[in-house]
């Protein structure tokens, strides 16, 4: 015995499916629920990573300020080396040439002559060379 099946082509393109009212709003409910979850989460992760950035620039200048003021107190014990009276007399003496003043040398300033005077600004210009 012999068996024959044909087939028939069926065209499903022209049917449209009905969607009901209901689940239509459920699934837009379902689809801002989930805009909204995921723009938190989003919200979160950015914070958590400005949160680290800002932790990582913190330390990078708490460490460039604690080498600022190490550099500070260097500059400071320096500067108070430099201006040292002894060392200052030690290059005014041996590098210099200079000696201390007699007391024949020093005049005060109250014995000074009258006749000195500050020249006026505009003479002063019109004399330089």
């Amino acid at each position: 015995m012999t068996e024959f099946y044909t087939s028939k082509h069926i065209d499903n393109s022209r049917l449209v499916r009905p969607m009901a009212p209901r689940r239509l709003r459920e699934f837009a409910r379902k689809m801002v629920w989930g805009a909204v979850l995921a723009g938190c989460c989003l919200l979160y992760t950015w914070q958590h990573f400005e949160d680290i950035q800002l932790r990582y620039q913190l330390e990078d200048i708490q460490a460039r300020h604690t080498q600022a003021v190490e550099l500070n107190q260097q500059l400071h014990l320096e500067a108070a080396s430099l201006s040292s009276p002894m060392r200052i007399d030690a290059i005014a003496r041996q590098q210099l040439g200079m000696t201390v003043s007699a007391p024949a040398q020093y005049v005060p300033a109250a014995d000074a002559p009258r006749t000195a005077f500050l020249a006026p600004r505009s003479f002063a210009q019109s004399v330089q060379p």
